[in-house]
């Protein structure tokens, strides 16, 4: 028997809708009215859940945490050992590929965005690259690289985030697949020897 998954309520679809339009048009060309189009509610509706813009953005970004952990969750599950961990990260620049091709990086376009603007929630959307970091660095950790984790978090980090810019800039699939197998064997060289 088919389970069949229940409505998402007005608000959590405006969310839905509002995160997307973020990821793919930006956060400042996204008006309440494309918003509202996407969810086919009236103004008046929609200012019922959300009063600002910026009310918007807050949830957005605590959609994208929770989603965040969700994916971090998963991949804990998934994996048997700590590089087949990392490997899942890697592995999340092909699973979504086309969209980073064509948008970047979502977590990466919004900090850039709201940096510019010097918006008040840069802060908290950076805090989604903070639980990336401290979950690589677990897994570095349970690697045998305790000394080390976080610097090699924050690399790996920062090489996803360059892998995502290069794939946006140049729309160059074969460039990913080539950087995620160059992911995959960096894990294996710093993982120690017998673990």
């Amino acid at each position: 028997m088919k389970t069949i998954a229940p409505k998402p309520s007005t608000r959590q679809e405006i969310v839905e809708k509002a995160d997307l339009l973020f990821y793919q048009r930006g956060f400042e060309s996204t008006s309440f009215a494309n918003i509202a189009d996407e969810v086919k509610i009236s103004r008046g509706n929609f200012y019922y859940h959300f009063k600002t813009k910026d009310d918007i953005l807050a949830a957005v970004i605590a959609h994208r945490a929770a989603q965040t952990q969700a994916m971090l969750d998963a991949w804990a599950q998934k994996g048997h050992t700590p590089a087949d961990r990392l490997k899942c990260f890697a592995q999340m620049l092909i699973d979504n590929r086309q969209d980073i091709q064509r948008f970047g990086c979502p977590v990466g376009t919004l900090c850039a965005e709201l940096a510019k603007r010097e918006h008040p929630a840069q802060g908290d959307a950076g805090m989604i690259f903070g639980q990336f970091r401290r979950w690589l660095a677990e897994q570095f950790a349970a690697l045998g690289r305790a000394d080390d984790a976080d610097t090699l978090a924050m690399h790996l980090l920062a090489r996803s985030q360059g892998i995502a810019s290069l794939a946006n800039a140049f729309h160059d699939e074969a460039f990913i697949r080539h950087e995620v197998d160059q992911i995959e064997a960096w894990v294996q060289s710093v993982t120690p020897q017998g673990s």
